[in-house]
């Protein structure tokens, strides 16, 4: 089909204006989308996804573009559908602490508003001021308060989706409870736009604690940080954050409550990291001391390098790492980590040969046994993901996965080969 017939329909369905031919600034891996679609309304998004689904035209899905290197690599676009314009409603029911937001509001703004009655969605992914909350959905993206409130998948409620087909579906509720039957909230959460296009999302909320301090742990080494995890993980103390760095070795531990809980609690961690390694430096922040320690954390995931997120058995995340360390130095692979060191999954920073870094993330998945970890490409160049798989063996589970993407999208259009296993 021509790209200017493809241009009229699109806008026939989206409306004037809110389509556009595909240019540099829409690349994604490489590729152009021929044409740019920005629906404003899920009717239109409906309308949209049913037209190209018919005429079997493949289709990708953006947020605010803050992972568009993640997942598999897209290898031809004809239309590139953009939330930017679903940011029309955000129903807050404080009395019920829950919340619908609409995909393209970003999680800053979002939060923004719900804050103003005391409440927040307890996400706290890198990039908030850009990163959507369908795309955040769609990746289930997490940061370090996922150590006490959880990641996407554990606070989601609700979904208004449309399918593949044009379908608009619902599923979930508005008020936290149980019930039976099919979870499709979270099964969207976490497909990568696979299987449908996320138009808002429900959520259980959280209070925002009146007072935060943030414990700084410096280290001599990598492993000397393992005792002070183990110890705080086996302690009555409840940080809402518990996050490692390397290069240098450094541990912050946050706690989030009334002023005297978290005074308690700070004065706490820093003997109990004394007492297990008296060489360790330790300095309590708060105010804008603490929130320098965060921003600069965050920046840390700006560095332009191949992140890796791995997964391990709390145990062996220490051992894990260290073992990294040194294959990356044989390999001549610059390595940093950062990320949860509470719930051993870390996002590790490869900078390298692409070569090397393949060998690396090769060498890192075989050494789990089923299980025991994982090893996921979260950031990379088209290159290195076409050099290795990004997400690594999958299991039993992915026939599982085939089975419901094949349903969800007979057309095989959506997001093709983005999601877990290449569905």
């Amino acid at each position: 089909m021509q790209t200017e017939t493809l241009l009229q329909k699109a806008a026939s369905c989206v409306g004037d204006g809110a389509a556009r031919a595909g240019g540099q600034s829409d690349l994604v891996d490489g590729v152009c989308p021929r044409v740019v679609a920005e629906p404003s309304t899920a009717e239109a998004l409906a309308g949209l996804l049913s037209w190209t689904s018919a005429k079997r035209l493949t289709t990708s899905i953006r947020g605010g573009g803050t992972k568009a290197g993640w997942g598999g690599v897209a290898e031809s676009i004809d239309i590139l559908v953009s939330t930017a314009r679903l940011t029309t409603f955000l129903e807050h029911r404080f009395g019920d602490l829950t919340a619908t937001v609409a995909a393209g509001v970003t999680l800053e703004n979002a939060n923004r508003v719900l804050r103003s009655h005391g409440q927040w969605l307890p996400l706290d992914p890198p990039w908030s001021e850009s990163a959507t909350i369908g795309g955040i959905v769609a990746t289930n993206d997490s940061g370090p308060r996922r150590h006490i409130h959880g990641a996407p998948r554990d606070l989601i409620i609700g979904v208004t989706l449309v399918r593949p087909d044009g379908e608009l579906a619902k599923a979930g509720g508005i008020v936290v409870k149980n019930v039976a039957g099919y979870d499709l909230s979270r099964l969207m959460t976490g497909a990568f736009g696979a299987l449908g296009v996320i138009v808002s999302a429900t959520f259980k909320l959280s209070p925002v604690a009146p007072a935060s301090r943030t414990i700084v742990i410096d280290f001599a080494s990598l492993r000397a940080i393992a005792p002070v995890v183990a110890a705080l993980m086996s302690s009555a103390l409840t940080p809402s954050a518990v996050e490692l760095e390397w290069s240098p070795a450094r541990l912050l531990v946050r706690f989030e409550s009334v002023e005297t809980a978290v005074q308690q609690q700070a004065d706490e961690v820093a003997a109990l990291a004394a007492s297990c390694e008296p060489s360790c430096s330790v300095r309590s922040c708060e105010d804008t001391d603490e929130v320098s320690v965060w921003r600069d954390h965050e920046d840390r995931w700006n560095r332009p390098a191949t992140l890796v997120k791995v997964s391990t058995l709390p145990d062996s995340l220490f051992s894990t790492l260290t073992w990294l360390r040194d294959v990356c130095a044989e390999r001549h692979v610059q390595m940093t980590a950062q990320g949860r060191g509470g719930v051993a999954v870390v996002d590790v920073g490869l900078d390298g040969p692409l070569e090397s870094q393949t060998d690396v993330i090769t060498q890192l998945r075989e050494r789990f046994q089923p299980g025991d970890g994982s090893a996921v490409v979260r950031r990379g160049s088209a290159e290195l993901r076409r050099l290795v798989d990004p997400w690594g063996p999958i299991g039993d589970g992915l026939r599982v996965m085939q089975i419901i993407k094949q349903r969800f999208d007979p057309a095989g259009i959506l997001n093709v080969g983005r999601g877990p296993g290449g569905v």
